[in-house]
């Protein structure tokens, strides 16, 4: 899992910096898709039903590790936007330990990239329950090394 470029070599800063240079939405979105085929791929027996993450439209998968304090997320997703998605998350969660998880402003964050106004209902809906799967699992994680 720490193959991840994601929270490493591609920040939450470098994504919103990124974005910043496309006019318009049509080649953000292509980016974001992109980043999306830079995610490591996943194992094959962790997408099962564990993993799967509950109240999106497409199949997302969701595993972590913890090693020397920090997260390491693997995920993926059936879906290429999706995916792209993971890689936004990824670049701001991944490698972080966990209580350092749980205090980034990930609304901010969303706010700043202009995100969730440019996603269908349910697309934002799916993006909210992957983080809110994320934070469950650093909260476990919090109170583990508690």
């Amino acid at each position: 899992m720490t193959s991840n470029p994601f929270g490493r070599d591609i920040t939450a800063d470098d994504i919103i910096d990124t974005l910043s240079f496309f006019d318009g939405w049509e080649e953000r979105y292509k980016y974001i898709i992109d980043l999306g085929k830079e995610l490591p791929p996943m194992d094959e027996g962790k997408k099962d039903d564990a993993h799967l993450v509950r109240g999106c439209q497409s199949q997302v998968w969701i595993d972590t590790r913890l090693d020397a304090g920090r997260m390491w997320f693997e995920t993926d997703s059936d879906a290429f936007i999706v995916k792209g998605l993971l890689a936004v998350v990824m670049a701001a969660y991944n490698g972080k330990p966990p209580v350092e998880l749980l205090a980034f402003d990930i609304e901010d964050y969303f706010r700043r990239l202009d995100l969730l106004s440019h996603l269908s209902q349910t697309r934002g809906n799916g993006l909210r329950a992957m983080v809110k799967r994320i934070r469950s699992l650093a909260e476990e994680a919090a109170a583990g090394a508690a």
